[in-house]
């Protein structure tokens, strides 16, 4: 059995530099090489998951296959790479911590001083190593390549000992199977108007001083940087000019993986690790990314959709929402143009407080073509969230509302439909008068963290608008909630014209609720966003899009296939991608007022 090899992707100067972007290009590149890829994130902070995060801290907490709450850079790589990953695969300093001290108290190390180094230091390399052999492909074939991304920036304090372990791994592991490859920033003040290089040299003698010296120097910038900057660098940082790639801000992270290669990456990497791949490659290698790069830059055509939210002021929030939106978008011909509105702003208490606001938030949700009301927890926002839900329904405007979305669309639907004006959610009011939304006992024992219903489970599909669009009775999609709809309700809000088609095994638990006789109402208590592709969209995504365009009826006549009208900007050689290839494709989404560009971060 062939080594595995390993590529280390360390970041300097800041932090947000776009190490996950390029890890993940490292892994597409490799891919499209015919070479199978796993990916390991480490996050250095002391919290075993994300789990208990709020999305302002670190952005959305993705949820993978096996209920693993974890960092969205892990989303990243599963739509980059077309894997699924598990929760192994995110590494934190508590879940660490956590082995050693259990196997300190179980008498592992009896007799020793248990102390950083050997002991974290071995614990780290122990896990990296037992976690790149797990296959995370459909077929089960090993890994021959493992990424491993460090987050945060050298010289951070809490990610000393897995620097330490890294440099103690690639005498492990020998140099041939190890590469370390930096991400710095290349700044230009305005005031000069010139490149600087100072902080990428500072950034990268500090990581030789820790006993890490890079392979490759990956130079982020806002513009292209010339052959001189390059030339400095190399002479400055100890590599060699071909070793140092300039990677400046694109029209899309597309091009990401294409620059790269362009610069000679799969070659540097071939003879560095010794992955014995053919050289030179075919002439088409790489083609479909740039056709798919081609096909999203001539977009013309625009959707226009309105995500309620309570973590709007940081997109990173509704990360894996906005790609599932922007998947479907692509799919249908069109650019999306995605509007956040805070669902406080909506709420009528807002209109004597900062009526500004208020009429700013009804007026993007009056002006857009459809409605998103994704997940979240707490009370704040809820009231806000259940009148654009009212108003999706009273005004025939598409919506689509996932897990907390549900809960508020069922709420809505009870006060205004069935009178129940008390009605509302044990996770606000306790103490309400009609408890539609109650807690699942087996999922709240108390501790919060990593105590809900997650990961993939079953769902199970009447005839329906829903099962037409996933054509399938019996589906698979990943859950995170503490809440469900209170069954004892169930026949009453039926009775009045609230669809429940999809429950699970058991029958007793609400999983999809539809209005019929609208053009577009669909909630869903799953997170059918964390297994969209960008050519694979998820179903009720595709649904929510198609149904703004006034295309949805068209689309299920024809058994859920798009006309050829529907693709007219697509260029012509668009027909040799394969859906396969292209699922390995990810979007970094950028909203600036309310306008779409694609960009790196």
């Amino acid at each position: 059995m062939p080594d595995m090899k390993y590529i280390l992707v360390t970041g300097g100067v800041i932090s947000g530099v776009g190490k996950g972007v390029i890890a993940s290009s490292f892994g597409t590149i490799l891919k499209s090489c015919g070479i199978d890829v796993t990916s390991i994130k480490i996050d250095p902070y002391i919290n075993i998951d994300a789990g208990t995060f709020s999305p302002y801290e670190h952005g959305e907490v993705y949820v993978l296959d096996d209920g693993g709450e974890v960092d969205l850079d892990l989303g990243n790589y599963e739509r980059f790479l077309d894997i699924t990953l598990h929760r192994d695969n995110n590494i934190t300093t508590g879940k660490i911590y956590q082995q050693v001290i259990e196997r300190e108290r179980r008498g592992d190390y009896l007799g020793k001083t248990v102390q950083v180094i050997p002991h974290i230091t071995d614990a780290i390399q122990e896990w990296v190593q037992r976690v790149a052999h797990i296959p995370v492909t459909p077929d089960n074939s090993p890994p021959k390549v493992c990424i491993v991304e460090l987050g945060g920036t050298i010289g951070d304090i809490e990610g000393m000992s897995f620097v330490e372990a890294f440099r103690q791994f690639q005498f492990r592991v020998k140099r041939e199977n190890f590469c370390c490859a930096h991400v710095s920033l290349v700044p230009m003040p305005k005031s000069t108007g010139e490149p600087k290089t100072k902080p990428t040299q500072s950034s990268v003698r500090e990581l030789r001083g820790l006993g890490l010296s890079p392979d490759l120097i990956l130079c982020r910038s806002e513009i292209p940087i010339d052959h001189t900057v390059k030339e400095k660098i190399s002479n400055f940082c100890h590599v060699g000019p071909e070793q140092v790639i300039c990677i400046h801000d694109l029209s899309s992270v597309y091009h990401v993986p294409l620059l790269m290669e362009a610069q000679g990456v799969v070659q540097y990497l071939n003879e560095r690790l010794q992955l014995n791949m053919s050289v030179p490659r075919p002439g088409r290698f790489m083609q479909k990314w740039r056709n798919l790069a081609k096909r999203v830059e001539n977009l013309r055509k625009e959707v226009n959709i309105t995500l309620v939210g309570k973590y709007t002021k940081l997109e990173d929030s509704y990360a894996s929402v906005t790609k599932a939106l922007q998947h479907a978008s692509i799919a249908a011909g069109y650019r999306l143009i995605l509007t956040y509105v805070e669902a406080v702003s909506l709420e009528r208490q807002t209109k004597i407080d900062d009526p500004v606001s208020y009429h700013k938030a009804w007026q993007d949700l009056c002006k857009c073509d459809g409605v998103i009301i994704p997940g979240g927890f707490g009370q704040r926002g809820m009231e806000g969230k259940i009148e654009a839900a009212q108003w999706c329904r009273e005004t025939q405007k598409p919506m689509l509302g996932i897990c907390l979305g549900l809960q508020a669309a069922v709420i809505e639907f009870a006060r205004n439909v069935l009178g129940l004006k008390g009605a509302n959610t044990t996770e606000v009011d306790p103490n309400c008068e009609d408890k539609l939304v109650i807690d699942m006992p087996e999922h709240h024992p108390g501790n919060l963290g990593g105590t809900m219903r997650l990961g993939k489970r079953k769902t199970y599909l009447e005839s329906s608008l829903i099962s037409q669009l996933y054509k399938k009775d019996i589906i698979e999609e990943r859950h995170r909630h503490r809440y469900e709809v209170n069954p004892e309700y169930i026949e009453r809000l039926e009775a009045a014209g609230l669809r429940f088609v999809g429950k699970d095994e058991t029958r007793t638990r609400m999983e999809v609720a539809l209005v019929d006789g609208h053009p577009y109402y669909v909630t869903v208590q799953f997170h059918p966003e964390y297994l969209s592709r960008p050519l694979s969209p998820s179903p009720p995504f595709m649904g929510l899009i198609l149904a703004s365009l006034g295309k949805l009826k068209s689309y299920l006549s024809k058994g859920c296939r798009l006309s050829p009208r529907n693709q007219s900007d697509v260029s012509s050689d668009e027909e040799d991608i394969s859906v396969s290839s292209l699922s390995l494709i990810e979007e970094k989404t950028v909203i600036e007022n309310g306008k779409h560009v694609n960009g790196v971060k």
